[in-house]
């Protein structure tokens, strides 16, 4: 066991929910945040005798106040976080982009950009000055960080956003211990992703399942980038389903 603590964002399903675990049993304290204390809660049920080294804070991570208080409660229990896992995050269903409505955009970017700004910059304030100092921050990019899908444009947008997020708190955490990388996935069998058994949209107008890879396998890599120590640093991964249209997409 450690006295580190990890902070996992969209906690109660998914990807979220298998690197809380993954945490867990890499001896983290871990706070799980998302909307749906019901599903945070199902999350932490699944702790087992690890349960003990959970926090459950229901957030909104895409408002400020909301975020505000997730880190005032992290603080007053732990007085420290070391790593982030800025997970939450939306997809979007195929849309001609001339359709796309600006609620449709604002909510895409609100939770998948705006959110990870808030818990970012709340993680700066406080690992520039707890003791020791820094800290970690992992970001949930996507493929779509480096090849739009079709009809994606919200989506697209703020994945490629969150890789200059990454590259900027590198930059700017350096002076202070704090490591920022990225991990860019690839088809992880979730709830979001459930639909690519029957057909995914592709780049010729084609709709055709695509395979999709095994979730705890995403886990382990986020668990080993949040594992290194401070002096090192996975700067991006890609994690994929192997025989996913990826490499060639387009």
């Amino acid at each position: 066991m450690n006295d580190k603590v990890a902070l996992v964002t969209g906690a109660g399903s998914g990807i979220g929910r298998a690197t809380s675990l993954a945490l867990l049993a890499a001896g983290y304290r871990v706070v799980l945040a998302g909307r749906r204390s019901e599903r945070l809660e199902a999350t932490a049920s699944l702790a087992g005798s690890c349960g003990d080294r959970i926090l459950v804070v229901p957030a909104d991570v895409s408002e400020e106040v909301s975020v505000n208080l997730l880190f005032d409660t992290i603080a007053k229990r732990f007085g420290r976080l070391d790593v982030l896992f800025n997970n939450a995050g939306t997809g979007t269903l195929p849309k001609p982009f001339e359709d796309i409505s600006l609620a449709e955009w604002n909510h895409t970017v609100g939770v998948n950009l705006t959110a990870a700004f808030l818990c970012s910059r709340a993680a700066f304030r406080l690992m520039k000055h707890q003791h020791p100092r820094g800290g970690r921050i992992i970001n949930n990019g996507s493929i779509s960080a480096h090849v739009p899908r079709p009809l994606s444009a919200p989506y697209a947008a703020t994945k490629h956003a969150i890789t200059g997020l990454t590259r900027a708190l590198s930059l700017d955490g350096r002076a202070f211990d704090i490591a920022c990388g990225q991990i860019d996935i690839g088809n992880a069998a979730t709830e979001m992703t459930a639909r690519m058994a029957q057909g995914a949209l592709q780049a010729d107008g084609s709709v055709k399942p695509e395979p999709t890879m095994n979730v705890d396998d995403v886990a382990q890599a986020v668990a080993y980038m949040a594992g290194l120590p401070l002096t090192a640093n996975v700067q991006f991964m890609t994690v994929m389903a192997t025989a996913m249209p990826f490499i060639g997409r387009g």
